[in-house]
């Protein structure tokens, strides 16, 4: 790998990192007269906006979240045709700055959104797959929390059942995004360590969205 390679895959992970990083949440908080890391959970993700400031706002902040890991990871996809390691580098950096946004002081949000977004753009299938799976256990439970560790199991389990079956594109059928996937799944569910503790102890709050927002 050349030095121009090495450079170019670090300004896509640093690009991909800084668009990550931008917290959409905290910005809509603050326009909305809200600083979204003192209410609620603290969280700047959309779930906390939805109960903290309002629905039409928690939707926008999903999108935002979502589209800052799917754009940067499809342009990724452009950039490094056929190369799974910079595409992968670059899913990952939007991912880590929501996680981990200079913008906050390096304290963000779970990044479940972001990686949905991301994951879009690298395994539509197992990502759908998931998404269903979201959709049906909230609906049951009303928990955001046993939702996103739902999903995260499926989409680690489906990235591998899809590679087997052969169905998928290039990146999503290669080891490296299995492995990819699992982490990243892995991560969501520590993520949502402080949600399975509530959960044990029966203090998880369901979701209940303030009909006056």
């Amino acid at each position: 790998m050349s030095v121009a390679e090495v450079v170019k895959i670090a300004v896509a992970f640093l690009a991909a990192y800084l668009i990550g990083a931008i917290p959409f949440g905290f910005l809509i908080g603050k326009y909305n007269g809200v600083d979204i890391r003192t209410v609620g959970s603290g969280n700047i993700g959309a779930t906390n906006v939805t109960r903290s400031v309002g629905s039409m706002a928690g939707k926008l902040c999903f999108a935002c979240d979502f589209f800052k890991g799917f754009l940067p990871t499809l342009f990724a996809l452009w950039v490094f045709p056929g190369e799974a390691l910079p595409v992968l580098l670059a899913a990952s950096a939007t991912v880590i700055g929501h996680m981990f946004p200079c913008y906050l002081k390096f304290r963000g949000g779970k990044g479940v959104s972001t990686a949905a977004g991301a994951m879009l753009a690298l395994a539509p299938y197992p990502l759908l797959t998931a998404l269903l799976v979201w959709v049906v256990v909230f609906l049951i439970s009303r928990y955001v929390s046993v939702a996103s560790i739902a999903a995260a199991l499926t989409l680690i389990a489906g990235v591998w059942l899809f590679a087997f079956f052969g169905l998928g594109n290039w990146i999503s059928l290669g080891l490296a995004m299995r492995i990819f996937c699992t982490i990243l799944g892995v991560i969501a569910i520590f993520r949502h360590r402080s949600n399975i503790v509530r959960l044990l102890n029966g203090t998880e709050n369901r979701f209940v969205r303030d009909k006056q927002k």
